[in-house]
């Protein structure tokens, strides 16, 4: 039986826009109010899958959310038609209505924490969606978050799906952005990696000062014991708190691992050591630890150039590469470490730079834009296989991109009525390409 590690990318949707709506998120916060493109963000994120598809990896399409979100703007009181919801809305609270129109949902990272049939009691690859309480425009999207996942993952044969945490920001979950997964092959079992930025219950734990922990012990743990996790299977480190007030919003943001490989910075966690030699002792076989020297990548460059928000990939001739946004090559100092990188002895032998800017500009690089799951070739024959990216596909998603995203979006175009009618015609068009369903509120 085969395995894979599949890659779900994020289709950015019709309504991206820099409104810089993340606290803690440097690039978000830093780019906001400029004019976006989200025709070249849409087509930057079709180029990078299709990339990775061609390199021989199962690849599939995660379709946009309905934004703007007029379901939610009409719970918060706003009324009258459609065109009247966002008016009023535009008028008396933007900061609403900017947060109903973003298309977040493009960093699937944060969709879903996924444990593979491999490591869970029931030998079923388990999904719960993350429920985002830190930000309010992240917080709108589990609910359609789970029928899409369910709409692809649909066989209960082999997938389990789980209902998002409790709203609660005790259970503050953020999906598999704060986990990761390692393993000497995919469909073996391995060790899950729960990082988390504070405790909700341990005060003697410490917590950042200046920016939000978006993910707690907590949650971690619920999700662990959802998943059928045992304790042998699963390892909770704390991220440092320190680079968390230095913009380091999530876990992939300073460290990602693949298969028996971590790469991290070495200020990462709290407690390090002592969690890296308990993962040591869990994972079977192997292990590569690539620590990255704070003298010679500082925090500072690895917010700038999402060093760490890249994708580590296994190829078929069983090396690794390094999948990274064109800022690393950009930055002298990143740059320098990256070619360092591909003479040290780790099983990374390529690097493969993209331009996901419209993407970065916003707080997030190639690893948000993806969710990982393992499977094996009776489970990915199990899922819906029109999500899947081919040369077929490729091509009519990006003329479907051609005919209905717009090639500049300013902040006060959120209120236009015509970009929510662009939106939902090209969402209608869209499942009925990818046989979805109808999965949006708006299609019921």
């Amino acid at each position: 039986m085969k395995q894979f590690e599949a890659n779900f990318d994020g289709l950015v949707g019709p309504t991206h826009n820099y409104a810089g709506l993340s606290f803690g998120n440097v690039a978000s916060q830093s780019h906001a109010a400029q004019a976006s493109n989200p025709r070249d963000a849409a087509k930057q994120g079709l180029k990078k899958a299709k990339a990775l598809a061609d390199m021989g990896l199962v690849q599939g399409i995660l379709a946009p959310q309905e934004r703007p979100d007029v379901h939610t703007l009409r719970r918060l009181g706003f009324s009258g038609t459609d065109a009247a919801v966002l008016q009023k809305a535009a008028k008396q609270a933007p900061a609403l209505l900017q947060a109903c129109a973003s298309a977040s949902s493009m960093w699937t990272a944060n969709a879903a924490t996924v444990s593979p049939s491999a490591d869970t009691c029931d030998g079923k690859i388990h999904f719960t969606p993350a429920s985002l309480v830190d930000k309010f425009h992240r917080a709108i999207e589990p609910a359609t978050t789970g029928k899409l996942l369910k709409a692809i993952f649909d066989d209960n044969r082999y997938f389990v799906h789980h209902q998002p945490l409790p709203s609660h920001p005790s259970l503050g979950d953020e999906g598999a952005a704060n986990h990761t997964r390692l393993c000497q092959a995919y469909d073996q079992a391995g060790v899950e990696i729960f990082v988390y930025g504070q405790s909700a219950t341990n005060a003697h734990l410490p917590k950042p000062q200046k920016y939000p922990a978006r993910q707690t012990l907590e949650a971690s743990e619920a999700i662990a014991r959802l998943h059928q996790l045992d304790n042998d299977s699963t390892v909770f480190i704390q991220q440092n708190p320190a680079v968390i007030d230095q913009g380091v919003f999530h876990n992939d943001v300073i460290a990602v691992g693949n298969q028996n490989m971590l790469f991290y910075h070495e200020q990462a966690f709290w407690d390090g050591k002592k969690k890296l030699a308990e993962l040591r002792g869990k994972l079977q076989g192997p292990l590569h630890l690539v620590e990255v020297p704070n003298h010679q990548v500082s925090v500072t460059d690895a917010v700038k150039t999402y060093l760490f928000n890249t994708q580590i990939i296994t190829l078929a001739s069983g090396e690794m590469a390094l999948i990274a946004p064109t800022d690393c090559e950009e930055n002298p100092r990143v740059k320098a470490y990256l070619d360092q990188l591909l003479t040290m002895d780790t099983p990374i032998k390529q690097i493969h730079f993209f331009d996901v800017k419209q993407s970065m500009h916003n707080g997030g690089g190639p690893a948000c834009l993806r969710l990982r799951v393992a499977m094996n070739d009776t489970e990915i024959a199990a899922i819906n296989q029109h999500v899947l990216l081919t040369d077929e596909l490729f091509e009519k998603l990006n003329r479907w991109v051609d005919r209905h995203y717009r090639d500049r979006l300013e902040v006060t175009d959120l209120a236009d009525p015509q970009l929510l009618i662009e939106s939902r015609t090209a969402l209608d068009e869209l499942t009925q390409l990818m046989k979805l369903g109808s999965i949006y509120l708006f299609q019921q």
